[in-house]
């Protein structure tokens, strides 16, 4: 179970990775940014977004929109009446897991955004 859950983890980290330094690379390098600086910047911003991102989806409250009968929710943004439920178990830890996905992986692209940056010497 272990393994194959940090198989998948690996997996996400290498993905956002890739990503990552594609986008930075595209909008560092026209710019004229030195590739070090622009790697690192990309890492960071991406690392950060993800904290946060975690932050919010972990502090997501046990009560969720109750979804009516054929697509009716109750009209549109803010307007007519809102049915709520609590949201079952596995609903809260799935909100949990994800979270904690969110956060391990945004600490580890900051980590690699600080690695790539080569303005200080890490030892």
């Amino acid at each position: 179970m272990w393994l194959a859950a940090g198989r998948r983890l690996l997996g996400l980290f290498l993905l956002a990775s890739a990503i990552t330094l594609a986008v930075s690379l595209a909008i560092g390098l026209p710019l004229g940014a030195d590739v070090y600086r622009t790697v690192s910047v990309g890492f960071y911003a991406v690392g950060s977004f993800l904290l946060i991102s975690g932050f919010f989806v972990g502090n997501r409250g046990p009560v969720r929109l109750k979804r009516g009968r054929g697509g009716d929710e109750g009209g549109p943004f803010l307007l007519g009446s809102r049915h709520m439920r609590w949201a079952s178990p596995e609903e809260r830890e799935e909100t949990i897991n994800l979270s904690a996905v969110f956060v391990v992986l945004g600490f580890v692209l900051i980590l690699v955004g600080v690695v790539a940056d080569n303005r200080y010497d890490l030892v």
